[in-house]
């Protein structure tokens, strides 16, 4: 049986744009909450959120931004930047997610390849200061024409623009968002999305958990990146749920006390976010008792890990997703009733209407079931392209409009698929392949690891050699490298078993929570 499986939907894509079915909620639930935020104690009812969505979208279309226009967003989690979501895509411009971590050389490079003509950003946050790096940056992006800042006088100065208008009718494959892959090599790509990529995706992500109008949804991952946007906003806001913000940024503390404090039914996060939630000190005080499900992402989840969140957060019916920015994002996904080792050892199957295939790397013929290759994935996710680069784009999106992840994969028998690593992290030693994967699942069951990962280095004889960086459970007792390799020997193959080990306190990460494994490569090649 070949690796091809295609989702049959027994729901039919939504024909939308995203402010049609924003108005096909309000119609449904106007008096129903559909936005919190814990930090500052503000409230939307879905009536209150479309009336200031529809604000804000007169005030841009009196500042001169028309349809196609690109609007830029450099924030961090807050109403605004929600607002901002649904306003721009009310009028057809097209929004760009900036990380909130990037500075101006990056931040520059962003306003001038998207071309983007008016800037919504945060004051500051920790150490960023927006304001600053934007004046340093505005003299050299000639199409950029105004600058808003979040909670500034800016912002109503904007809104006091506002002038009730009539809106330009749209079609759902208009592009409508671009977000910036972190490329691990030269400049980020804007992967270009539309109504009908994100509405859709969203949409489905939502009903594989089985929202509706009751859940409240915790959505402590960035904004930014899909994980928040879409999953998050636009999966609660086609089912009528609420949108709750834990924190600007992530915060262990500050998510759980929104869980407890606004009775969450669902909470987003990476693994290594559910992790540090987990070792508060003082996690067993938080009443979790409203969590029935969430979305684990970003990464593969520990079988220990996930062991706590469903017995110790209730989160009985998590759901494991897998995807990439480019698919709008999530492609695979576990289902609520998928037992423990299908949430540990697969990122799922399919989702409806959506094709996955596993194809040899070389040859692009599909592999059979249990075989590794790459994974693709086709269907109406696929990004419309990468903003402005007909090249890149090609590279990525075959003849055939399937999307290439650069992930391996197998796909069982039961059409579940397991991420065996990046066809770029694949470590090849002494011309054996190994997928750093597998080990890292066997090492967080040592006593001493609270966290690991396993990359490969130079190696003169072998061409590379396996290295473990862990986190220690106590920083004062860290697991020795002679401890590591006892604990590996007979039940890994020789070769698998690290031959060098690196204690650290933290692992470089990017924004949306994935581990930078070319960074700790890079760090230790020598």
């Amino acid at each position: 049986m070949s690796s091809y499986a295609h989702g049959v939907g027994e729901t039919p894509l939504l024909g939308d744009t995203i402010g049609a079915n924003l108005d096909r909620a309000v119609a449904a639930w106007p008096d129903r909450e559909a936005l919190v935020d814990v930090p500052s104690g503000r409230r939307w009812t879905y009536a209150e959120f479309a009336a200031d969505v529809d604000e804000l979208a007169y005030a841009l279309l009196a500042s001169g931004v028309a349809k196609g226009d690109r609007v830029g967003i450099w924030a961090v989690n807050c109403p605004e930047w929600v607002l901002v979501q649904y306003a721009t895509a009310r009028i057809g411009a097209i929004m760009v997610n900036i990380n909130p971590a990037y500075r101006t050389h990056e931040v520059e490079y962003v306003l001038n390849q998207a071309g983007i003509s008016l800037l919504f950003a945060s004051v500051s946050h920790k150490t960023s200061d927006y304001r600053a790096m934007v004046e340093q940056v505005r003299g050299k992006c000639p199409r950029l024409r105004e600058t808003v800042y979040i909670g500034d006088p800016s912002w109503q100065a904007l809104l006091a623009r506002a002038t009730p208008t009539a809106f330009e009718e749209l079609s759902c494959d208009d592009p409508i968002n671009i977000q910036y892959t972190s490329g691990t090599t030269g400049f980020p790509k804007g992967a270009t999305l539309s109504h009908h990529n994100i509405l859709n995706n969203g949409y489905f992500v939502g009903e594989l958990i089985a929202y509706d109008e009751q859940d409240r949804v915790c959505i402590p991952v960035p904004f930014y990146h899909c994980f928040g946007m879409v999953m998050g906003n636009l999966a609660a806001t086609s089912h009528g749920a609420c949108m709750v913000i834990p924190a600007p940024s992530f915060d262990p503390r500050a998510t759980l006390e929104a869980v407890q404090q606004e009775r969450c039914t669902s909470l987003y996060g990476v693994p290594t976010m559910f992790i540090a939630e987990l070792n508060l000190p003082d996690f067993a005080t938080y009443d979790l008792s409203s969590l029935r499900t969430g979305i684990m992402a970003g990464s593969p989840c520990p079988v220990e890990v996930m062991k706590r969140v469903v017995a110790e957060m209730h989160m009985e019916e998590v759901s494991i997703c897998y995807g990439m920015t480019e698919t709008s994002p999530v492609s695979l996904q576990t289902r609520r009733d998928d037992d423990l080792e299908h949430r540990t050892g697969t990122v799922g199957r399919v989702l409806p209407h959506i094709e996955v295939k596993i194809v040899d790397p070389a040859t692009g013929v599909t592999r059979p079931r249990g075989t590794a290759g790459e994974l693709c994935t086709r269907g109406y996710s696929v990004m419309l392209g990468y903003w402005n680069e007909p090249e890149k784009t090609a590279e990525a999106v075959d003849a055939g409009r399937w999307m290439h992840t650069g992930d391996l994969a197998t796909m069982r028998e039961d059409g579940y698929v397991e991420i065996v690593g990046r066809i770029k992290d694949m470590i090849i030693r002494g011309g054996e392949n190994i997928y750093p994967r597998e080990i890292e699942e066997f090492l967080y069951g040592h006593p001493k690891i609270a966290d690991v990962q396993v990359v490969g280095v130079p190696h003169e004889r072998y061409g590379e050699e396996v290295l473990a960086c862990v986190i220690p459970r106590d920083p004062a007792d860290p697991p020795t490298l002679e401890e590591l390799r006892a604990y590996c020997d007979g039940q890994l193959a020789h070769y698998k078993i690290p031959s060098l080990l690196r204690i650290l306190d933290s692992f470089p990460m990017t924004v949306s929570g994935k581990v930078r494994k070319v960074e700790l490569r890079e760090r230790y090649a020598g």
